[in-house]
């Protein structure tokens, strides 16, 4: 089974050939079986004898006793009134999973279609795998946002690949190029856990951090709603006191998610919001709580020092927590995302990223740089603008919806 295969399976549930072929087995058995039942031979005929028939003939024959003709004109005719039968249109019922797979499948959109566009002027500029067409395909890597390290990686990766398979023909160079893009994005997450430190007993204490403006407000309402609909009972904390804004855009939330929101005044410590807060999730045993703080990169000596308090008051009540420190970045960005993610791991413990927006960009490879570059598990993805619409981030449905249309090349 090749790897394009291995992905399909994992993602669109697909039988293996073993059990295909079992099946197939079973089906011809079952119509040999049918075919042997309907043949003339197969069915057993009565047979009658002479003297049976003769005895059915000489039997007496009942009287047969005429009725007379009904009076038509005395008669009463009912009138009968036909209802017609109005006919129920049946919605096709859409398993979670379905719903997932046309997510992605439309969230990276834009991104497949920037891949596919890069493969075919790539290929119709060159007619010969030289030393130009590497340096070609390094810039068009960087250019669909996989990162230069990456493009730098694939590209080296690449040329000794198709000098061992003596690759000449423009469609294996292109299969070559897919297959190392899945291949290096599949062994640098080996050990990468995408779920969510959700804890089993006890709340779960979750930071999001990140700059103004990249979702991060919103992206904790989503998830207080998700979190929310499966029966826990959910805090939001508005530690971002430094925006007065950023206070009210999660008092919005709060209400929209129909969750609980502990905020102070702008301007005030937001380690003492933080304190409040885990306070009533003790007290009145929320399950989850949380906590948006302030993304201001331009000072990082005292954004530094304000999540370290911030995690210091948390620590006190739950020394295992916070259990995530999310950081939010905005998928639209493109390497400047990347560069926000490098600060903010330099600057705090960061343990996974929530990339917005995604559906709303071409450069989905960035996902590929995240994970090559800054070794981060992408926990979450936004894929649209409902609140409805942030999903548990899965490798092989976003590797799928990235490079859908080009494995259907690869396979014919």
């Amino acid at each position: 089974m090749g790897f394009f295969d291995k992905i399909k399976k994992a993602v669109l549930g697909e039988k293996p050939e073993e059990e295909k072929e079992l099946l197939s087995t079973e089906e011809t058995e079952v119509e040999e079986l049918a075919e042997e039942t309907d043949s003339p031979e197969a069915v057993e005929t009565p047979t009658t004898t002479e003297e049976e028939a003769k005895e059915e003939i000489e039997e007496p024959q009942e009287e047969v006793v005429i009725a007379p003709e009904p009076n038509i004109e005395e008669a009463v005719v009912e009138e009968v009134v036909e209802t017609p039968v109005v006919e129920e249109k049946v919605e096709p019922v859409i398993t979670p999973k379905e719903e997932t797979i046309e997510k992605y499948d439309k969230g990276l959109e834009k991104s497949r279609r920037t891949f596919g566009q890069f493969m075919n002027e790539l290929f119709s500029n060159f007619r010969v795998v030289d030393d130009e067409f590497f340096e070609e395909l390094e810039e068009a890597l960087i250019s669909a946002d996989v990162g230069f390290e990456t493009a730098l990686r694939i590209s080296d990766e690449l040329q000794e690949e198709v000098k061992l398979k003596n690759a000449k023909k423009q469609s294996d160079v292109q299969n070559t190029i897919i297959e190392k893009l899945v291949e290096i994005y599949e062994s640098e997450g080996v050990e990468e856990n995408n779920e969510l430190n959700i804890q089993k007993d006890g709340p779960t204490i979750i930071l999001f951090v990140g700059v103004n403006g990249v979702g991060k407000t919103t992206s904790i309402g989503k998830l207080a709603y998700r979190y929310k609909q499966e029966g826990k009972k959910v805090l939001l904390a508005a530690a971002d006191t430094f925006r007065a804004g950023a206070i009210d855009q999660l008092a919005v939330w709060g209400k929209r998610a129909e969750v609980d929101v502990v905020k102070h005044s702008a301007g005030s410590d937001p380690a003492a919001v933080v304190f409040d807060a885990v306070e009533k999730t003790k007290k009145e045993n929320y399950d989850i709580l949380l906590v948006d703080t302030a993304g201001r990169l331009q000072n990082k000596v005292h954004l530094m020092k304000e999540l370290e308090k911030m995690k210091r008051v948390i620590e006190r009540e739950y020394p295992s927590a916070p259990h995530e420190v999310l950081l939010v970045v905005d998928a639209t960005t493109g390497q400047n995302a990347m560069t926000q993610a490098k600060e903010f791991k330099d600057t705090t413990d960061v343990t996974g990223i929530v990339l917005s927006k995604l559906d709303g960009t071409a450069k989905g490879g960035m996902v590929l740089a995240i994970r090559n570059e800054l070794h981060l598990p992408v926990k979450l993805v936004g894929l649209g603008e409902k609140i409805t619409d942030l999903e548990d981030f899965e490798p092989n449905q976003f590797v799928y919806g990235l490079f859908k249309d080009l494995m259907a090349m690869y396979e014919n």
